[in-house]
């Protein structure tokens, strides 16, 4: 198999050596050494097969076999998370002293500030929570928060808001959050408004159980009310209900967020006919901002004029939720046959200043800015003064556009979809950023001496690969040294992890370590060309450019040739079976099964060949192809109806946030290899070109493609 012929030399010596210098040594050598026959590596697989069934007899069975061996640490991990809530205190302590520093460490030490918070220890919490060092659970987050509020109701003010942040955020109804929110309401740290806030948020999300347990922290006489108002809005809405109290004020607001999920015109309807009359200021507008944005989001569907007309409605954008006010932009960008840039701008501004910073958002303002401003220089021109007169010197430009020359130069690079799209704004195009200094043998020796790097790698090929991410994910996002203040790895020392994985052909790892790095870009890391003749010839033999291809695979799969979805889609392109049987037939591939899939050669030949089928279906289109590769064919064919849009802005108007990022990052990473494998300067834009309705003269060539 790949991960004992990749581990025969380097890696037994390196996990050797670093289980040596931080972990007990190896009990038997052979389980050190990962491959198809090792009885170690068996074991291990075993026991993760019995932790995923909840088997925690068989667990405590197998535990003693696997001592010594490089993934012990996550045998005893799964052991004693498996029996977590029966365990005592020692143990957990014996566990965090045993493995201490690695990624196993502080999972278990998460999973036992969650459990001492679900107890309400918190003189047990408060003494292990100062020790967690990935602190990214923001239900964690929120028992910490309450525990300081016991102890300092002085910084009430700070703890609410982080509580208030932390809390809306979660979509799942999480003990952790809504006990820190329960109790800071109880306080009067938080206010009524925050939590019907967190109720409304929770309805259009369809969160039902999120939302009930809002309500029950301010108004439990209404938990049954919002239980009837899931199970059919309409119905809720056409009962004798007035809106007599704020209570039930709210709770109309409820039941019309949720009709407006799957009708807006309906919810328009009814608030215009019935209840807005009855709604304060406040509540009509975050209603009238969510059927604005459910409107929005009916691409080719519901004209965008029709979800401006909604979120006109609106007599104060700063009721309104950041989601809101982006729909609001998109809908604008998508007005007509030329934006409707003030609405763009105004919407923009109206955004909390993180959602500003996006570069989403840092773009369409420069755009909008440059289209609204008074005849003046181009950015182009304006910088290409100022790099000729250097930044001492005044440039002659108007305040509007010196605000969007700075956004769009403070944004431009290579590094993703917008980015590229500011280098181009500003008279540039992508290229091949210059290689840094090559790694010295010192930092390569860095790496490979790393033992969460050696336990990632070993665990990803030995088949255990969720564990295996995490672990890499620790080790270089984090932790170096042990401490609980670490904060993880520079940048040389991430281009050498980066090297680590793509020697191993661990190609998820070698781009997304290589990626983080914020000033030293390494191309031939991040853009990585595995399989580079059959990825050219089946492309080029079918006259599909491999730029495209390869910007497809980095997306779908980043090289993993087991990769497998939750829907079924497996390999390279990730190709679901009946796909697959569909093509195989219409290219004339005799004796396709879908096993085949999982042969390398069979995966990139089918899916080469449906995305040019798909790529011919729309006209040649790069977005709308990557679009029906993710989403079907049918979902761009109606998405293209109206007029025809710049296809940055029919991508950015994709109602499934999961498509829209999906072709955002398939032409941007196009476009990149295409610079590396040409050695020429490109063009994202001309690559994205226009998005329109489908030429009536035009035949259909595959009406059956699935």
């Amino acid at each position: 198999m790949l991960y004992k012929f990749l581990f025969s030399a380097a890696l037994p010596a390196a996990l050797s050596a670093a289980l040596t210098a931080g972990f007990p040594a190896p009990a038997a050598a052979q389980n050190t050494t990962p491959g198809a026959g090792s009885a170690g590596d068996t074991l291990l697989l075993e026991m993760n097969k019995a932790f995923r069934r909840g088997d925690k007899t068989r667990l405590t069975q197998l535990l003693p076999q696997a001592k010594g061996h490089a993934l012990e640490p996550w045998a005893a991990y799964w052991e004693l998370k498996a029996r977590l809530d029966e365990a005592s205190a020692e143990e957990v302590q014996d566990f965090l002293a045993r493995y201490a520093g690695s990624y196993q460490e502080d999972r278990l030490r998460n999973d036992w500030l969650l459990l001492l918070g679900q107890r309400r220890d918190w003189a047990g919490f408060a003494a292990e929570y100062p020790n967690f060092r990935m602190n990214d659970d923001k239900e964690v987050r929120c028992y910490a928060l309450l525990v300081e509020h016991l102890k300092n109701p002085a910084m009430d003010a700070r703890l609410a808001d982080e509580v208030r942040k932390n809390w809306l955020s979660q979509r799942d109804a999480d003990d952790g959050c809504t006990a820190a929110a329960e109790r800071m309401v109880g306080a009067k740290n938080l206010m009524p408004q925050d939590v019907w806030q967190k109720a409304r948020l929770a309805t259009e999300a369809n969160r039902p159980r999120a939302a009930r347990d809002a309500v029950a922290i301010i108004a439990p006489e209404a938990v049954n009310m919002v239980s009837e108002l899931n199970s059919s809005a309409i119905k809720f809405l056409s009962g004798k209900r007035v809106a007599v109290s704020k209570v039930r004020r709210e709770i109309i607001t409820l039941a019309l967020i949720k009709l407006a999920t799957g009708d807006p015109e309906g919810a328009a309807f009814q608030l215009d006919n019935k209840w807005g009359m009855q709604m304060s200021t406040e509540e009509r507008n975050w209603l009238w901002g969510v059927i604005g944005k459910q409107a929005a989001t009916r691409l080719g569907t519901v004209p965008a004029g029709d979800a401006l007309q909604y979120f006109a409605k609106v007599t104060r954008d700063s009721d309104l939720t950041d989601d809101m006010l982006a729909w609001k932009a998109r809908a604008a960008l998508r007005a007509g046959l030329q934006p409707d840039w003030q609405q763009v701008l105004a919407a923009v501004n109206a955004m909390s200043e993180d959602a500003r910073r996006d570069p989403t958002w840092s773009y369409w303002k420069a755009r909008a800015l440059l289209a609204t401003a008074p005849p003046d220089a181009t950015p182009q021109a304006a910088a290409a003064a100022a790099n000729a007169q250097g930044p001492a010197q005044t440039i002659s430009i108007a305040p509007q556009r010196a605000e969007a020359l700075a956004l769009l130069q403070a944004m431009a690079s290579q590094r993703g979809f917008y980015e590229q799209l500011a280098l181009e704004e500003l008279g540039q195009k992508i290229t091949v950023p210059a290689r840094p200094a090559p790694l010295t043998p010192e930092e390569k020796e860095g790496a490979r001496q790393n033992p969460g790097l050696n336990r990632g790698a070993y665990a990803i090929l030995l088949g255990l690969r969720s564990e295996g991410v995490r672990e890499w994910n620790y080790s270089t996002n984090l932790h170096k040294n042990g401490g609980p203040n670490e904060r993880g790895m520079n940048d040389r020392e991430l281009l050498a992890a980066a090297q680590f994985a793509c020697e191993r052909q661990i190609w998820d790892r070698c781009i997304n370590t290589s990626e983080r790095t914020k000033t030293e870009i390494d191309f031939e890391q991040r853009f990585p060309m595995p399989f580079h003749d059959t990825v050219i010839q089946r492309s080029q033999g079918i006259n599909l450019d491999p730029a495209y291809v390869y910007g497809l695979i980095r997306q779908e799969s980043r090289f993993v040739m087991d990769a497998r979805s939750g829907v079924g889609a497996s390999g390279l392109m990730q190709v679901m079976p009946a796909t697959a049987r569909w093509t195989a037939k219409k290219i004339g591939l005799e004796g396709f099964t879908p096993e085949q899939l999982g042969d390398r050669e069979t995966n990139i030949t089918i899916g080469t060949a449906y995305l040019k089928l798909a790529l011919d279906d729309l006209g040649g289109s790069m977005p709308m192809a990557a679009a029906a590769y993710n989403a079907g064919p049918g979902r761009p064919r109606t998405w293209r109806n109206g007029h025809t849009l710049d296809a940055a802005i029919w991508a950015e108007n994709l109602p499934f946030g999961e498509t829209r990022d999906y072709v955002k990052k398939v032409l941007s990473n196009t476009t990149n290899y295409a610079a590396i494998l040409t050695g020429q300067p490109q063009s994202l834009k001309a690559r994205l070109g226009t998005v329109g309705p489908r030429d009536a003269v035009m035949p259909e060539p595959y009406k059956d493609l699935p």
